[in-house]
């Protein structure tokens, strides 16, 4: 049995347990982090020093970083589509995977954080304004690059959907002021109509 180690309402939880849903994957998952606590206990530390969720244990193999953990399910328990049999499209995907990171986690974190996690007398507007700009930014390429395919490297979802998948749900769920991108409001659709989206992603904002 896999275990996750992870609380349900973390984005970066919440990729690895769509991709294993998708997968067809067992996992036991283990409320930690959070109003849960316990990731920055010795026990926790000694499978993660960074003290960060989510920890995948499979086996003897402990890991962690989110996108890495769903390129080792994909690869080890994957196959096409979500693992890309060809080394293109697989780099495409991965590519992806990491343009959330680089570009459009940290704009995407300080919308959540001031909306979902600081009382509204305590935000700060202007950072809101400026991260939701960013975001806006980073969401308009995600809309140009799908006006001509269905998912992010193609006619089917891939390990690259799941990253900006995650933060697509977020992005549609909060009061922000968004462009109108119509590629990316379909796409997100498409996602939302499959049940491991739904069972893993689309949860209550906390």
């Amino acid at each position: 049995m896999i275990r996750v180690l992870g609380r349900a309402n973390s984005i970066n939880v919440q990729k690895v347990m769509w991709c294993a849903a998708e997968l067809g994957v067992d996992v036991d998952r283990i409320d930690i982090g959070g109003a849960y606590g316990g990731n920055d206990q010795p026990e926790f530390l000694a499978k993660n020093p960074n003290g960060r969720i989510p920890v995948l244990e499979d086996g003897d193999l402990t890991l962690w970083e989110s996108n890495t953990i769903v390129r080792y399910l994909c690869e080890t328990y994957g196959d096409a589509p979500w693992r890309p049999a060809d080394k293109t499209p697989r780099a495409l995907a991965s590519q992806w995977m990491d343009w959330y990171l680089t570009c459009l986690h940290a704009p995407m974190t300080v919308i959540f954080w001031a909306l979902i996690r600081t009382a509204p007398e305590d935000r700060d507007e202007a950072a809101v304004a400026k991260a939701v700009e960013d975001a806006s930014a980073f969401w308009t390429i995600i809309d140009a690059h799908l006006a001509e395919r269905d998912f992010i490297i193609g006619d089917a979802p891939s390990m690259g959907d799941i990253p900006v998948g995650c933060a697509a749900y977020r992005w549609h769920e909060m009061d922000v002021d968004r462009p109108d991108l119509p590629n990316l409001l379909a796409w997100w659709r498409r996602l939302s109509k499959r049940s491991a989206y739904r069972d893993n992603v689309m949860l209550p904002l906390t």
